[in-house]
């Protein structure tokens, strides 16, 4: 149970002690960024000719071989190393000695795991964009196939306004690709470098900052070593953004179970995303759905959680922050396999255009029309609302649609309809008349579609790829 900073220490760590305090079971998890940041110090080091090319050469090839049997399981990362950063510096010691003790030189932990942090929280983020950007795939593909599909519009869980799936679907191709660009935002806060900063008040070796950044695809260094070594901000904003996303998610499946139950008949889920019930042989459940919407509140409790632990630690480093792994490495395999998962699930669903235009059709969604006709008839909208509240009410009183009233029934209510209501209140006029951009009408769907698939053509990870470049 020897420790890499024992010399200060007269006699070992008690063992509840020890593990209480150890982190090896959860930041093993980065050892991938561990051993990259290891490598790039360490050209840095030689660079500057704080190491011998020598010395440089045996560390990084130590350090790869280490990454290499890691990867085939020949090299077990194990509890009886205190954290990632001391299971690599022991190994490298274990087979360089006194060159393997070097590769901790103007480096403290606080910078070497707020570095690895960022290394994989910055993967991981372009990873959830990837997902994110195939569900606005799969989205659009809807959208495409379904601008002639009528359904109703909700307010309240009430029908309120005929519109399209296309048009539906677009509100949540919106919301994920807002999500897109708070990760973006956030890329952009957080690509800098706190590798050099040490424990907190940086180191007197002549550290080549700049070039330690550009080795790890760093916009540049951090500029300040307190900070560098307690910022978590770009945690809590990646959690923030991926509770944003969860909630998207959980309101999309919200409606996605709605529309599978037998009231509405929407949709028709695949049996690879349902399960059945083991007592019911009828059942076929939205069981990924209900779980998805179930798995939003985990990933909140992670951006609390960490809230809560941040907001009463002093500058700089304190060891509240290894609560940050955990919590963090939880929410984002959440929401990466809450994407997925919800991405495949909606590709697969088949949806009911009979029973949406069905539905649109029988709760009234044409009455603001109906009001509409009216006004361009030169009766005041307040009285043509009256006139078509009188309307609605003798269909209740009939169980009938508006369109079902006949002529004579309808002019008995108000002289001012003609023959012509029946076209000016269909399903297709209701939602073709709405041409502005952002409305259901084909010609702004077309429009919006355009724009959409232009947007996913421009991807913003290439971009800072050859930017790099």
């Amino acid at each position: 149970m020897a420790q890499l900073w024992g010399g200060r220490f007269t006699k070992e760590t008690d063992r509840l002690v020890y593990n209480f305090n150890a982190s090896i079971s959860f930041d093993q998890k980065f050892y991938k960024q561990d051993l990259q940041g290891s490598i790039a110090h360490v050209r840095m080091l030689a660079k500057q000719g704080i190491l011998t090319e020598d010395e440089k050469e045996a560390i990084v090839t130590a350090l790869e071989e280490i990454g290499r049997e890691v990867e085939a399981g020949t090299l077990a990362i194990t509890d009886e190393y205190e954290d990632i950063h001391s299971f690599v510096e022991a190994n490298l010691i274990a087979r360089l000695g006194g060159v393997g003790k070097k590769l901790h030189t103007g480096r403290s932990r606080n910078d070497q795991v707020a570095l690895d942090m960022k290394l994989y929280t910055r993967q991981e983020l372009l990873d959830t964009d990837g997902l994110l950007k195939d569900l606005l795939k799969v989205l659009l593909k809807i959208m495409e196939e379904h601008t002639s599909t009528i359904m109703p519009g909700f307010t309240h869980l009430q029908k309120a306004q005929p519109i399209t799936l296309a048009h539906h679907m677009g509100a949540y191709f919106e919301m994920f690709k807002r999500d897109r660009l708070r990760l973006k935002d956030i890329y952009v806060r957080m690509n800098y470098c706190p590798l050099g900063s040490g424990a907190l008040a940086g180191t007197t070796y002549p550290l080549d900052r700049d070039y330690t950044a550009k080795l790890l695809g760093f916009y540049g260094p951090t500029l300040n070593s307190m900070d560098s070594v307690s910022d978590r901000d770009y945690l809590i904003e990646f959690l923030s953004a991926l509770s944003m996303v969860m909630m998207h998610l959980s309101r999309f499946c919200e409606e996605m179970i709605l529309w599978n139950s037998n009231e509405y008949q929407f949709v028709d889920m695949d049996d690879a995303y349902s399960t059945g019930s083991s007592i019911m042989p009828q059942k076929k459940n939205p069981d990924i759905a209900e779980l998805v919407r179930g798995k939003t509140g985990r990933v909140y409790g992670a951006l609390i959680s960490l809230l809560t632990t941040m907001k009463g630690i002093p500058l700089a480093y304190n060891k509240d922050m290894q609560e940050d792994k955990e919590l963090t490495f939880d929410a984002i395999d959440t929401a990466k396999g809450c994407l997925a998962l919800f991405t495949g699930m909606l590709d697969t669903t088949r949806f009911h255009r009979e029973r949406m235009r069905k539905s649109a059709n029988g709760g009234f969604t044409n009455a603001t029309d109906a009001a509409d006709y009216l006004v361009h008839h030169g009766v005041p909208f307040r009285d043509a609302h009256a006139i078509v509240g009188q309307v609605v009410l003798t269909c209740l009183e009939k169980n009938i649609a508006i369109d079902d009233l006949s002529l004579v029934e309808l002019q008995a209510i108000s002289p001012v309809f003609e023959a012509d209501l029946y076209e000016a209140i269909s399903m297709e006029t209701c939602v073709e008349k709405r041409l502005t951009l952002g409305a259901p009408g084909t010609a702004a769907m077309e429009q919006v579609i355009a724009l959409e698939r232009a947007y996913l053509a421009e991807d913003w990870q290439e971009q800072e790829r050859r930017t790099k470049e």
